[in-house]
């Protein structure tokens, strides 16, 4: 079920058609057609959103991330339909996907200056996507759990929360088990 609710929401958002949602869900294209309809009314304002997205784009030939990274797409004007679609699924992708990126980089930066003055045994060993990895002492792994999560959903002021979820254990694997 959560592989096909993250079908139904990346597709759709970054364009895919109800051929292409047919196609990934195993379902016959009426359906298809139906879910992305449904999504639509149910979610206005994401249909808000994406033409809002695409027509700053097309005047400006840009799109900005939260904090400010503008990314350019020269072919969001093209009279080439497959430059053009491509180019209108990196100007909606670019300031969701590049908007993550921002917030887990502030946030990786604002812990590493807290784990070093706050707790210096402990350290930031790898980024996954959105995930910090940190190793700490076991004796320690409470006290960096809560400093971490205090740190990383204020990395950023959203009007919307922002959800961190903490895993434990002696490795990756394990950390995901919780």
């Amino acid at each position: 079920m959560r592989r096909r609710a993250k079908v139904i929401n990346f597709g759709i958002l970054y364009g895919m058609s109800a051929v292409g949602l047919a196609k990934q869900l195993g379902i016959g294209r009426a359906e298809a057609k139906l879910f992305i309809e449904t999504y639509f009314e149910r979610y206005p304002t994401v249909r808000a959103f994406m033409d809002d997205t695409l027509e700053r784009a097309r005047e400006s030939g840009y799109v900005q991330t939260l904090l400010g990274h503008r990314v350019y797409v020269p072919e969001i004007n093209s009279k080439n339909g497959m430059q053009r679609a491509y180019a209108e699924r990196t100007a909606i992708n670019a300031p969701l996907q590049g908007s993550a990126a921002d917030i887990i980089k502030v946030a990786m930066i604002n812990l590493h200056q807290r784990l070093k003055l706050e707790m210096p045994e402990a350290k930031i060993t790898l980024q996954v996507h959105d995930e910090l990895v940190v190793e700490a002492p076991a004796a320690e792994a409470e006290k960096v759990a809560i400093l971490m999560k205090d740190t990383m959903q204020y990395a950023v002021a959203l009007n919307v929360p922002l959800i961190v979820d903490i895993g434990m254990g002696d490795n990756w694997f394990d950390a995901h088990q919780l």
